[in-house]
């Protein structure tokens, strides 16, 4: 039978602690790149939307040309004017331009996380303040959007938003049918 001395307890319990402390930067480094790759809109397949969700962020991203011919396929078909048109690119192309640079800035905080990580000793209290960082870069980029969409909207009559929001169904609905078919498909590893 073995025996159980302190140091034996002391060492489970040390072992116990790296391994929730692990799991939790794991976790920790996992969302925050979920969130930074849902606000960079990488999870998107194709663009059209203005939600704030994958395929809206396409909007905000990619030249003033690309992003002036999402706007317009997202136009087509609800009889917006060429000065509505006008003005939806300028407050998208000016959202891109913010939305760019708070990218930028999560880059950053995301590389300052990896240091953290990769120290020979996990500074719990670093990371945690780099974890509040990155939420609030989130926050604000999700700002940024709203804010757009809410400029948008504006613009807009209230027969073409709701055009836009049925469109908008549709293109989620097709986009969630189809990751679903792409988890059920992938290999099992």
């Amino acid at each position: 039978m073995r025996e159980v001395t302190m140091a034996s307890v002391a060492r489970r319990r040390s072992a116990l602690t790296v391994r929730l402390i692990l799991g939790s930067v794991v976790l920790v480094a996992a969302t925050s790149f979920a969130l930074s790759a849902h606000a960079q809109g990488h999870h998107a397949a194709g663009g059209g939307g203005m939600g704030g969700g994958p395929a809206g962020m396409m909007m905000f991203g990619g030249t003033p040309q690309r992003i002036g011919s999402s706007v317009d396929r997202m136009l087509d078909g609800l009889n917006a004017t060429g000065a509505q048109r006008d003005q939806i690119k300028q407050i998208v192309i000016a959202a891109a331009a913010d939305l760019k640079a708070q990218r930028d800035a999560g880059r950053a905080l995301h590389e300052k996380w990896l240091a953290v990580f990769m120290a020979p000793t996990v500074d719990a209290g670093a990371a945690e303040a780099l974890r509040q960082q990155m939420l609030a870069q989130h926050d604000q980029a999700s700002k940024r959007v709203l804010q757009a969409m809410l400029d948008v909207s504006k613009v807009l009559t209230p027969e073409q938003r709701a055009a836009l929001g049925e469109r908008m169904k549709r293109h989620e609905a097709m986009m969630h049918e189809r990751m679903q078919r792409e988890h059920h498909e992938r290999p099992k590893q």
